[in-house]
């Protein structure tokens, strides 16, 4: 359930992210490369790629006279505040020395910021809340293995906030009363088996959502006598596109996300009174995402749309006039971050899909901005790729949202298409219920810069374009899911961007199973792999899910698989990389955290395991500080050293030397050191481990 906090105090998290790499001396260039070395493009370092931002995720205080952002402090990123007439004097407010700090939003008190963070990628997060004057910070939920979230926050309580935490049982999170000055706490419900809550600004918890066995979702409204009743039922079709986004500030009214009795999701408001429903929003081609609501009223003002672009709807014509204006203050798809609480000052976003993202704070009153910084400034005045939308055809006439980017001159007449074709890295989002979108994306920019073409497919199952789209990847996991990534595929083969010899497959999450499925089942299309924390076998994926996700088992059982059948455990053999390792025929790379709680390191472990005893090459890369993804810089930028060797081996692409992109980092490489040139000498002294 999307919380105000949420709404009103999100960063720029974009899904799953892979903070980036370095490679090593030494590497000789395949013969097959004479195509790319003729480039006069200087190689972008990693460092500037993947490393730290400089500044990123800018926010303002609720009263309009601070701003906020994150930076490094000592090599590692935290909270920075500043007066908001001159931000250059923002000092660190946060001390964080080990991960660093990524999700942060102010409390309505002005003194306070409260961020979240976790230990080792474990994702057992806790929240903390820091005095900004004093750097005074006190974790609020101080209990061992436990998992805690921000529910709710609201102006009427500014030293108090809703979170929820599993310390109780751990499957389910009961709801709690916070002070963020003293970290006193008061239970407000014992969950009796709920996903989660939504309260009022009084802090009334009002609704309450529950799965089905069936898929579906029941949204339960909490009565006058502290019982749950039925409000409205979410059918198994609508459970990934319907849900609610909050209530106005006087209560009367629930906002949602809602794609019942239609196919595109759009914004919906309902009286409470009288039941009556209102489409405030709506796009026959992509779902209602992000939303802009007044920050006292929380009414919803504006409405995001992501088909290609992003386009945003407006619902208050009070706003529209500056919606109009930010379109004219800076080229690229804005967003308003954040605002003040008397919605006179915003924070905005702007996001080009070839250079940094570009921060703006606006006075409403004088209907003007000013320019904060950009994320990446070492990235202005580079020649980086453009990214090009494109929509292809399935073979089944499923239309497949795509973004293609090429080498900065590789494309001569600027028309998408390169010069002659080129080697090309499937990049599969993660999820899967998730997407692309267009945008700068840092791995498109590295790997065009490296000399390959990059496709980026949004294959049935990824979010925004429908339910139908949807729900037309049930139980397709390894079937019509992967097919769309094949015909994307072969469209770029077709149009002579990809050399059909030359394609390699990389991804995270569902990306990494999409590589090990590629690699098991279509051999004969890759080249190589590239798998990051990806399931190899789908019944021990699931039979091994985090004890906070098992209200949700019955989604994964109508989406993926049953465990509990067996039908379905035949399904999830037949749909798992693990049972077809006898049928790679390319090189593969796996990167995993042994922290990972979602998917587990023995997913790795198995598939490594099998390869080897059948002689099978695998490189297999672990970092045992890290969990679903690599969080630290120093482990991020190692790991994306071993790939760019790894591609450069196998495609014929450009690779940086590793230089000291290894110092700090925990890699251990469990198998296949010997396999790519560099990186045993890579190892040595840097206290990492190779087997």
């Amino acid at each position: 359930m999307n919380s105000d906090v949420a709404d009103r105090r999100s960063g720029p998290a974009r899904g799953l992210v892979y903070l980036a790499a370095a490679w090593c001396t030494g590497l000789s260039i395949p013969a097959n490369a004479e195509n790319l070395m003729n480039t006069t493009q200087p190689l972008i370092p990693r460092q500037i790629l993947f490393g730290n931002p400089e500044r990123a995720a800018a926010q303002v205080s609720p009263d309009g006279k601070r701003v906020s952002f994150l930076a490094p402090d000592a090599g590692v990123l935290n909270v920075w505040v500043g007066p908001a007439d001159d931000p250059a004097r923002a000092k660190p407010v946060t001390s964080d020395r080990d991960r660093g700090i990524r999700r942060y939003f102010w409390a309505w008190d002005n003194e306070h910021v409260l961020y979240l963070q976790d230990v080792g990628g474990d994702e057992n997060w806790h929240v903390y809340a820091v005095n900004v004057e004093t750097r005074e910070s006190r974790d609020l939920t101080p209990l061992k293995s436990i998992q805690a979230r921000v529910e709710q926050v609201s102006q009427r309580f500014p030293n108090e906030i809703l979170i929820a935490m599993n310390d109780r049982d751990p499957n389910l999170h009961d709801l709690y009363r916070v002070d963020i000055r003293t970290g006193a706490r008061t239970r407000l419900i014992e969950n009796p088996g709920f996903l989660d809550f939504l309260a009022d600004s009084d802090y009334r918890v009002r609704f309450a959502s529950r799965m089905r066995p069936d898929g579906g979702m029941d949204l339960m409204r909490h009565t006058a006598e502290e019982a749950f009743e039925p409000f409205l039922s979410i059918p198994h079709e609508d459970a990934l596109t319907t849900h609610p986004i909050g209530l106005d500030e006087a209560g009367t009214t629930l906002y949602m996300i809602d794609s019942r009795d239609r196919n595109t999701a759009a914004c919906i408001a309902i009286d409470l009174a009288n039941g009556s429903r209102k489409v405030l929003a709506e796009d026959e081609r992509a779902d209602a995402g992000s939303t802009m609501r007044h920050p006292r009223t929380r009414a919803v003002e504006a409405v995001r749309f992501d088909y290609q672009r992003a386009v945003w709807k407006t619902v208050d014509p009070s706003i529209e006039a500056d919606l109009e204006r930010l379109k004219t203050l800076c080229n690229g798809d804005f967003s308003v971050e954040d605002r003040s609480l008397d919605d006179r000052y915003w924070i905005v976003e702007y996001v080009v899909d070839d250079g940094p993202v570009r921060y703006y704070y606006y006075d409403r009153q004088k209907k003007d901005g000013s320019f904060l910084f950009t994320n990446r400034p070492a990235l202005e005045g580079r020649q980086l790729a453009t990214m090009h939308p494109r929509v292809l055809n399935a073979r089944d006439g499923q239309k497949l949202v795509s973004y293609l980017s090429l080498p900065p001159g590789s494309d001569a007449d600027r028309t998408g298409r390169p010069d002659k074709p080129l080697p090309m890295v499937l990049l599969v989002h993660g999820g899967p219920w998730a997407r692309d979108d267009w945008g700068y994306d840092s791995l498109h920019q590295w790997l065009t810069n490296r000399g390959y073409a990059v496709l980026s497919v949004n294959f049935r199952g990824s979010t925004g374009f429908g339910k139908a789209f949807i729900n037309a990847a049930d139980r397709q996991w390894g079937r019509s899911m992967h097919d769309d990534l094949l015909d994307g595929v072969a469209w770029a083969i077709e149009q002579k961007i990809a050399d059909p010899k030359r394609v390699a497959i990389m991804g995270g999450s569902y990306g990494g199973y999409a590589t090990l499925w590629g690699v098991t089942n279509t051999p004969e299309i890759f080249c190589c792999g590239v798998d990051i924390v990806g399931p190899s076998n789908l019944a021990t994926l699931i039979d091994s899910i985090p004890p906070y996700w098992k209200p949700m088992l019955d989604m994964f059982a109508q989406r993926v698989g049953d465990p509990r059948t067996e039908e379905g455990r035949k399904l999830l053999h037949e749909r798992s990389p693990l049972t077809y390792v006898n049928q790679i025929r390319c090189p593969l790379l796996i990167g995993q955290g042994a922290n990972d709680p979602r998917v587990k390191q023995a997913e790795s472990d198995q598939i490594v395991r099998e390869m080897r005893e059948k002689q099978i090459p695998v490189t297999y890369v672990l970092f045992p500080d890290e969990g679903h993804g690599f969080a630290r810089p120093e482990n991020s930028l190692a790991f994306w050293a071993v790939t760019e060797g790894f591609l450069a081996a196998h495609l014929g692409g450009r690779a940086e030397p590793i230089g000291d992109d290894f110092d700090g980092s925990s890699i251990e490489v469990h198998a296949g050191a010997d396999d790519i040139p560099g990186i045993n000498n890579a190892l040595k002294g840097k206290h990492a481990k190779a087997r």
